[in-house]
C-alpha cells in the first residue's frame, strides 16, 4: 500500500478526492463545479492551503482500489460506512446519517389511488423482496444489506448486479421500467424522486447508518486533520446551508440539475459552447480551457463589465477590440473572435520562445490578464535569481514578488510594480476549471 499522508499532499500542494458524477457527490452547473461532497471538500482545501483535484470513478466498486494504489487521497461519495469496507480503509467522523431504503416504480395511475391502495400494490417490508429481482453493485454497501436481510429472513432475495452502474443510474432504471427494484440511501433516494416522481421511496430496508469519508488505512495524520475538521465544520451555519442546498431545498436543486447546463442531465457548459468549440479550433486549444478562460472572464455574461472598461465575455477594452476587429463589445460572437484572435497572438509569441507545449497556456493566460510586459519582468527576474524561465511555477514565484519594491525596483523589471497575486491566482483557477471541465460527459 502507498505511503502519502497529509506531509505529502502539503508538499504536493493538492488533494486528490475519489468521487462519483451524481446530484449530491458533484456536477457541474452552469459552468461551476457543484455538489455537496464538492464544497465540503473545497471548504477543507481551503482549511489546509491545498488545491482540491476532482477524480470521478465511473465504477465506484473500484474505488477502493483506486485508493489503496494512491489514484485519490480520499473518497468522498455519499460512502456508507460497513465494517466490511472498514477492514479495507479507515473511516472519518460521520459526514451524515442515513438508511437504506427500497426504490420501487409505483402503480399506474398512482396519482387516482387512495394511500391504502397504493400501499397494497407496493413492497412496504423488506419480507416482501423474498423471489424478487433487486439491481445494486457487488461492492456496495447495499449488497451487504441484500445478503444480511436474506440470512435474517430465511428467504432468498434475485440479487442482480449492475457492473459499471450508479446508483442514481438505477433510480432513473426504476422510473423508467427497465428495472422493478435497486437500493439507495435515503437521502440520495429522496433527492431523486424530485426528477422521478413516480418512484416510491417509503420502504425502509436498514436502520440508521453513517456517511462519512475514506482514507487509506496508513494515513493517520490526515484522518485526525479531516476528523478535527468535520466535527468543527459540522456545528457550523456554513455546514447547514451547504446542506440545506443540495438536501432540503428540493425544488431549487432539481432545476440545477435538471438543467440543459448540468453535467448531469444537460448537454452544454454554457450557452455558447458552439462560438467556444469553433473559436477554440483557430488557437488549437481543448475548447472546454477556452470555455474555462471565458468563465474566469464574465462567468458567461455577455454583458459584463470591469471597472476597468474591460467589458463582454472574454473582456476587452475598446482599443484591442477595435484591433481585432469587433466593433460591438457586447456581441457574443465578435467578442470572443477578438478575444481568441488576441490570445492566439499572444499564444504565438510564447509558442516561439517555450519548447514545451504545456507551458504555453499558462504563460499566455497569465500575459491575457495582467499584460505581456509583467510577465516578461518576471521572466527576466526568474532568470537573474537563478529560476528556470521555461517553468510556468518558477516564473509565477517572481511574478507575485513583483509586488514587493525589492522585486519592482529591481533593474530586470522594466513595467514596475504590479499585483502578481491576481495573475498566479487568475491562470490557477482557470487551470482548475479546466480540470473539473475535463471531467465532464459533455
Amino acid at each position: 500500500m502507498v505511503q502519502r499522508d497529509l506531509d505529502e499532499i502539503l508538499a504536493s500542494g493538492k488533494l486528490v478526492a475519489l468521487t462519483d458524477f451524481s446530484s449530491s457527490s458533484y456536477f457541474i452547473f452552469k459552468g461551476v463545479p457543484m455538489g455537496f461532497e464538492y464544497e465540503l471538500l473545497q471548504r477543507f482545501c481551503d482549511e489546509i492551503g491545498v488545491d482540491l483535484s476532482i477524480r470521478i470513478v465511473n465504477d465506484m466498486d473500484s474505488v477502493i482500489y483506486l485508493l489503496n494504489r494512491n489514484e485519490g487521497d480520499v473518497i468522498a461519495a455519499n460512502y456508507t460506512v460497513t465494517n466490511r469496507r472498514k477492514r479495507k480503509v479507515t473511516y472519518t467522523e460521520p459526514v451524515l446519517e442515513t438508511r437504506q431504503v427500497l426504490v420501487q416504480r409505483l402503480p399506474e395511475k398512482w396519482w387516482t389511488m387512495t394511500r391504502e391502495q397504493m400501499n397494497k400494490s407496493l413492497i412496504r417490508s423488506a419480507a416482501g423482496l423474498v423471489g424478487k429481482e433487486v439491481y445494486v453493485r457487488k461492492e456496495s454497501s447495499f449488497y451487504t444489506r441484500l445478503l444480511n436481510l436474506m440470512d435474517e429472513m430465511g428467504g432468498i432475495i434475485d440479487i442482480e448486479f449492475a457492473e459499471g452502474i450508479g446508483t442514481e443510474r438505477l433510480i432513473e432504471m426504476v422510473s423508467t421500467g427497465e428495472i422493478k427494484y435497486t437500493v439507495a440511501d435515503e437521502n440520495v433516494a429522496v433527492l431523486n424522486k424530485a426528477y422521478f416522481p413516480n418512484i416510491d421511496v417509503s420502504t425502509p430496508l436498514s436502520f440508521t447508518q453513517n456517511v462519512a469519508w475514506a482514507c487509506r488505512r496508513n494515513s493517520p495524520t490526515l484522518i485526525d486533520t479531516l476528523n478535527a475538521w468535520i466535527q468543527n465544520f459540522k456545528r457550523t451555519e456554513a455546514f447547514a446551508v451547504i446542506h440545506l442546498k443540495y438536501f432540503k431545498a428540493r425544488t431549487q436543486h432539481k432545476e440545477r440539475v435538471l438543467s440543459e447546463y448540468s453535467s448531469l442531465k444537460g448537454s452544454k457548459i454554457s450557452p455558447y459552447d458552439a462560438l467556444i468549440k469553433e473559436e477554440a479550433k483557430r488557437i488549437g486549444w481543448d475548447w472546454k480551457l477556452l470555455a474555462a478562460m471565458i468563465y474566469r472572464e464574465s462567468k458567461f455574461v455577455p454583458d459584463s463589465e470591469a471597472w476597468t472598461g474591460a467589458s463582454g465575455l472574454m473582456q476587452l477594452i475598446p482599443e484591442t477590440a477595435e484591433r481585432f476587429g469587433a466593433d460591438s463589445l457586447g456581441d457574443p460572437r465578435q467578442n470572443i473572435h477578438a478575444g481568441v484572435s488576441f490570445l492566439q497572438t499572444i499564444s504565438a509569441y510564447w509558442s516561439e520562445r517555450l519548447d514545451d507545449s504545456t507551458q504555453v497556456i499558462p504563460f499566455s493566460l497569465a500575459s491575457y490578464n495582467v499584460g505581456l510586459g509583467h510577465v516578461l519582468d518576471a521572466r527576466r527576474l526568474t532568470q537573474k535569481y537563478g529560476g528556470d524561465t521555461a517553468s510556468w511555477e518558477s516564473v509565477a514565484t517572481y511574478l507575485e514578488l513583483k509586488s514587493q519594491p525589492q522585486y519592482y525596483r529591481d533593474e530586470a523589471a522594466r513595467h514596475g510594480y504590479c499585483r502578481g497575486s491576481e495573475p498566479v491566482n487568475y491562470v490557477r483557477n482557470i487551470m482548475m476549471l479546466w480540470e473539473h471541465y475535463q471531467n465532464t460527459p459533455i
